[in-house]
């Protein structure tokens, strides 16, 4: 790795990919200048091509290039390009990144930034398959992590907001016991408010408490 990398002294952007009970797509991008964290560069997507199915990397691709071509078009909001691109995800994600730069004709560094199996960054992999372990540089180490926990963070926290004004009103809001977290985890687990209306007390109580699993199954067996 270059030197340039120990010193922190670069603008580094980050992406990440999230979803809400596999709907509601959204990219996240965040900036890291000098090593600190940039909330005003701090940009957010809503993915248009995921309504054609969820697809990781033609989110990617989709948000990569909206990115870019808001540089190019000379939208001060997204200017500079970054020292180096950063991406949550590995291999495939980061050749979807070098397709992009190199459809517009720049030449500027992308790397994935790829987890363990306990979910913990473990390297950098640039767009030829090369891998470059971080672990040794606890400098860089850390600040790697926080880069990927915070873009992720970011994309989540987009994603619920969509999320609840979408489901804010809805059925569940009708039932006891059942707020904002726990609605949240039905969705995820059974991606439909139809699909909950048809679970079994037994598989509710797999997602919520006992008492709350049956004030929703008693909410629509009961209607």
């Amino acid at each position: 790795m270059s030197p340039a990398w120990r010193h922190c002294s670069l603008r580094l952007e980050a992406y990440d990919i999230s979803n809400f009970a596999g709907q509601d797509t959204v990219g996240s991008m965040i900036v890291f200048v000098e090593g600190q964290p940039k909330k005003s560069d701090y940009r957010k997507f809503k993915v248009a091509c995921a309504a054609n199915g969820q697809d990781d990397y033609a989110s990617m691709r989709e948000m990569l290039t909206r990115r870019v071509q808001r540089y190019v078009d000379g939208d001060e909001k997204f200017a500079p390009l970054p020292n180096a691109f950063m991406i949550d995800g590995g291999l495939g994600h980061v050749h979807v990144c070098k397709e992009v730069l190199d459809s517009f004709g720049l030449s500027v560094p992308c790397f994935g930034m790829v987890k363990d199996d306990r979910h913990r960054t473990r390297a950098l992999v640039a767009p030829d398959g090369r891998e470059f372990g971080i672990s040794a540089t606890p400098a860089l180490f850390a600040l790697i992590g926080r880069m990927q926990e915070e873009v992720h963070r970011f994309a989540i926290e987009y994603n619920r907001k969509l999320g609840g004004k979408k489901v804010r009103g809805s059925t569940l809001d009708k039932i006891p016991g059942v707020g904002d977290k726990r609605r949240t985890d039905l969705l995820k687990h059974f991606g439909s408010i139809e699909n909950i209306k048809q679970a079994s007390e037994q598989e509710l109580a797999r997602i919520l408490p006992r008492n709350a699993a049956q004030s929703v199954y008693e909410f629509f067996h009961n209607e």
